[in-house]
């Protein structure tokens, strides 16, 4: 599969035009019209997602929904900083991201992909960038029938069903890791799974041995992917850490027994600040931890919002100088938000959701001011009113 001249002419005048209208418009002679769109649609999606790879017109990208499924260049360059040695194989290769980031880590590196039409891509891309990833068309199973033994394996399981419809248990991911991970473990010292963002970390780690660590993604706030190391003969407790890529935030890393263990600090009245963690901190259940590890206090067990009096710049998350607050009752709208008709909101451990209270108050979303409506220690039902702490 190659790109003509006039095909990639095509393609740079047309990188930001919609591609729905475009199809529509009579392209030069000469064209390859399919081609062209795919590639301008895949491009755009990809501008933000792996920049790198988006610009360099050499490359050649399949279908919407392998794009769609791939991780984004700033996962893939994060886990390409987990592991180092000789030899890797990437079991699910798709679209070749992971795989190429975490080949320049090794000497060698295997890319195995049961679609005959991404291996082909694949062997394409690999040969632009100039590595030596050897290509094999063929499912994971049958691949670890054969190969030799690997220092490091890596897998990320299709999560959506024959049907096309998303998954989230790992049962129900192509390839089952749970029912493959002793033939893994026997192939490799170390195996990094990339598991949904959305399934419970406590029970995957019922079903996964020897796991190691846990890294939880976030780019720009939104979790993105969980990411399983294990080690063969580990038994441990596994540490967790917390990544909100794409920011400047420190990386948390707890166990789940401190997590556990840690004794709980609540305020005792609202301070200056608020702060929210950021999604990965959310999403690995460190909750506890952080009001000792930022020095701030926690507005109530279960609102996962915390309070300072003295400002925290390099909270793991948003940081919030607070205006005002009062009680959630008919009259806060008259009081406390008086002069507000647009506002940003957040509910957390709160009775109303995000839109039946926006109804409520009345309130159009957008603007400078940040509304969080929440819980107190004491069980009080709140409306906080902040505004960004000018340290971010």
């Amino acid at each position: 599969m190659t790109l003509n001249e006039i095909t990639r002419q095509f393609i740079r005048d047309n990188l930001n035009t919609d591609v729905p209208t475009l199809a529509l418009r009579k392209a030069p002679v000469g064209t390859d019209v399919s081609l062209a769109l795919r590639q301008i649609e895949a491009r755009q999606l990809l501008q933000k997602k792996v920049p790198e790879w988006s610009t360099n017109e050499d490359l050649l990208f399949p279908a919407h929904l392998s794009i769609e499924q791939c991780s984004s260049e700033a996962t893939a360059r994060y886990k390409s900083n987990l592991l180092k040695s000789n030899t890797f194989a990437d079991l699910t290769g798709g679209l070749g991201i992971d795989t190429y980031y975490l080949s320049q880590r090794f000497q060698e590196t295997d890319y195995v992909e049961r679609q005959p039409e991404l291996c082909a891509l694949a062997r394409h891309n690999f040969d632009i960038l100039q590595t030596n990833i050897k290509v094999y068309n063929e499912s994971a199973e049958e691949y670890l029938k054969h190969c030799e033994p690997k220092d490091c394996i890596y897998i990320d399981p299709a999560r959506r069903d024959s049907l096309g419809r998303k998954t989230v248990s790992i049962a129900d991911c192509t390839p089952d890791v749970v029912t493959l991970q002793d033939l893994l473990l026997q192939k490799a010292e170390t195996v990094m799974v990339k598991l949904s963002p959305m399934l419970d970390i406590s029970k995957a780690l019922e079903e996964l041995k020897c796991v190691k660590e846990i890294h939880v993604l976030a780019v720009g706030n939104e979790c993105k992917e969980l990411v399983f190391i294990m080690k063969v003969g580990f038994s441990g407790q596994p540490i967790l850490y917390a990544a909100n890529l794409m920011t400047q935030q420190p990386i948390v890393s707890f166990t789940l027994e401190e997590e556990h263990d840690c004794p709980l600090r609540l305020a005792e009245s609202m301070g200056r600040y608020l702060y929210e963690p950021n999604a990965a901190l959310m999403k690995a259940g460190c909750y506890k931890l952080l009001a000792h590890r930022f020095d701030v206090l926690k507005l109530h067990k279960n609102s996962h919002l915390y309070t300072s009096d003295t400002l925290f710049p390099d909270f793991a998350g948003r940081v919030f100088e607070i205006e005002g607050y009062a009680p959630y009752h008919k009259k806060v709208k008259q009081t406390l938000l008086a002069d507000v008709d647009k506002a940003n909101l957040a509910v957390r451990n709160f009775p109303l959701g995000v839109d039946e209270l926006r109804k409520t108050l009345k309130i159009k979303e957008g603007g400078e001011i940040y509304l969080f409506a929440t819980t107190l220690r004491d069980g009080e039902k709140v409306i906080i009113r902040t505004k960004k702490s000018a340290s971010e």
